[in-house]
């Protein structure tokens, strides 16, 4: 009894010396940022490396208030809302088309075609930001090139639908992603289940919906929590193409905060205020699809 209860205690030692390091490596590096996120937001912080308690103390809600009186706090959340949908309803559904299309071998040159939509991926987002700046916007843009073609006065006017380009740039760049995260798991669904619907007479239609989609539910929701995650924090594609112009009509609350952080006078609380904000709003969109996965799930 005794040897087994002193085995019983190494293996929970050796399992808490294994497991400590990552612990620490979390502590650190995510939980702790993340927590003094949340106190520096409730603080009259202002400058230093070392927050001094003695001169800047508790400021409670002071720099919630500040943000949601700002007009300019929804305008990024607007426009964080437009990447979330174009995320959502438009990476996740061409992704999954395109990766059906690849599985099901209704076109040639499978391997190729998986490589070109893919290959977004692979370039940094800053090299796209600068290529795609000079093709949709500017004064010199390719776009404005091919209007003065039939309008030799015309001119680039910068307007709040500058922010059009952006969506479609994300929409074209982070689709081969869920491609092949959708490939890779139609892979494996058993070939003789799909083979068998087909000898029954089933269509193509009502084999993607009864079989290929309900096995592919969780992978779908793990799609859109990524893309959720992804389109809140997104910032250098953006921050490269328009920096939040004209007149912060393009900007998300990513770049809301470093302005509010890095730019002229900064202002700790409320830029750690929109962080906070910000996982709130992830979590909530998390938990959304999760409610909207268990309902269909369960009517399945």
């Amino acid at each position: 009894m005794n040897k087994n209860l002193t085995k019983a205690a190494e293996i929970r030692t050796s399992y808490a010396i294994l497991v400590l390091p990552a612990l620490l490596l979390f502590l650190f590096v995510m939980a702790f940022p993340v927590v003094f996120s949340i106190i520096l937001s409730f603080s009259t912080y202002r400058s230093g490396l070392i927050m001094d308690i003695k001169n800047h103390g508790f400021g409670g809600i002071e720099a919630y208030k500040k943000v949601f009186a700002d007009p300019l706090f929804y305008v990024a959340l607007k426009n964080n809302i437009y990447i979330v949908l174009i995320s959502v309803l438009g990476q996740i559904p061409l992704g999954f088309f395109l990766a059906y299309i690849l599985s099901r071998g209704l076109v040639k040159g499978t391997d190729f075609f998986q490589a070109v939509i893919y290959l977004p991926n692979v370039v940094s987002a800053v090299i796209i930001g600068i290529l795609f700046k000079r093709f949709f916007l500017g004064s010199q843009s390719v776009i404005l090139e091919l209007q003065k073609m039939s309008n030799p006065d015309a001119m680039y006017i910068p307007s709040g639908a500058d922010i059009i380009p952006v969506l479609a740039v994300i929409l074209w760049m982070y689709t081969g992603l869920y491609m092949l995260i959708f490939l890779a798991n139609l892979q494996k669904i058993d070939v003789s289940i799909i083979e068998a619907s087909k000898i029954d007479g089933a269509s193509e239609w009502q084999t993607l919906r009864y079989i290929i989609l309900p096995a592919l539910s969780g992978v779908i929701v793990t799609c859109a929590i990524l893309a959720i995650s992804g389109s809140l924090k997104s910032f250098d594609l953006i921050w490269v193409m328009t920096e939040g112009r004209p007149a912060d009509s393009t900007s998300v609350l990513s770049i809301y905060m470093f302005k509010k952080a890095f730019r002229q006078a900064p202002d700790y609380p409320v830029a750690n205020s929109i962080s906070t904000i910000m996982v709130i709003i992830c979590f909530i969109l998390i938990g959304l699809t999760r409610a909207v996965e268990k309902r269909f799930s369960t009517e399945d």
